[in-house]
């Protein structure tokens, strides 16, 4: 088997965009294009390693890694950047962030003693990015939040960033009155018949759900698709083990199996 490098990649994706003798396909797309190519992509990576399939999981990567090699493609043709400035400017942006290991700013530079405690590590990070979000123009702290986040994941990052400048709980217990509150709020609205009112009642309690997992360190959006995948795996024990038709069996039939699939 060939081993291939960076370098062929480079090219290959340059032959696959080739105006003359290109694939059609890879010709016609745009950066809006294949935006959801990479939101996908970037989920079969999680997938795999949720999974821990790493026999896959190397196969996973390469596909989100063609997402770069295939935007930075764009990026040459227009004369806007390429690969290589693609990792230029990273390399530079985490030695930048990185003082407490790049000490002089320089990617040879090290530190003598390892005696930087993780809090001012922390504090650092935060100043940092506080920085670059400045100089990219960024009004406000919030704004520069990506909108195309997965709901939930979007929701953790807004109430980190607030956060990061004292606006929280003081402890978690904050949250979880907050969460009994907002669902008052949701059972106050439902015979109210105001749909609207409902549906944000309802997104102010996801809210605070997603308080109470940011303050305990708990991705929200991964402890859903744990839950996700758990319903699944307990309602196809349902209908792996109901003798009739899932139509034909009564709920206190299915919630005897739900029980059963607890249990295992």
């Amino acid at each position: 088997m060939s081993h291939y490098s960076i370098d062929d990649l480079l090219y290959l994706m340059a032959r696959l965009r080739d105006p003359e003798s290109g694939c059609p396909w890879d010709i016609k797309q745009d950066y809006a294009s294949i935006a959801p190519s990479t939101l996908e992509e970037a989920y079969e990576v999680v997938d795999a390693i949720e999974k821990q399939d790493f026999v896959h999981l190397k196969e996973e990567l390469g596909d989100l890694l063609f997402q770069v090699i295939f935007y930075s493609q764009l990026g040459k043709e227009e004369q806007r950047f390429d690969f290589a400035g693609v990792v230029s400017d990273l390399v530079a942006k985490l030695i930048r962030r990185h003082p407490h290991v790049f000490p002089q700013g320089t990617l040879d530079s090290r530190v003598d003693n390892r005696h930087t405690l993780p809090t001012d590590v922390k504090a650092r990070w935060e100043e940092i990015k506080q920085q670059e979000r400045a100089a990219k123009g960024a009004q406000g702290l919030l704004a520069d939040v990506p909108l195309n986040l997965p709901s939930l994941s979007r929701a953790a990052k807004l109430q980190k960033r607030a956060a990061s400048v004292g606006f929280d709980w003081d402890d978690v217990y904050g949250p979880i009155a907050k969460v009994r509150e907002e669902l008052l709020e949701v059972e106050a609205e439902l015979d109210s018949g105001d749909q609207q009112a409902l549906e944000e009642e309802l997104g102010d309690l996801l809210f605070a759900v997603v308080n109470i997992a940011r303050y305990q360190k708990i991705d929200p959006e991964q402890a859903l698709r744990r839950a996700n995948h758990k319903f699944e795996q307990r309602f196809h024990y349902i209908e792996k083990n109901t003798p009739k038709p899932l139509c034909e069996t009564s709920i206190d039939e299915m919630n005897l199996l739900w029980d059963e699939a607890k249990r295992i």
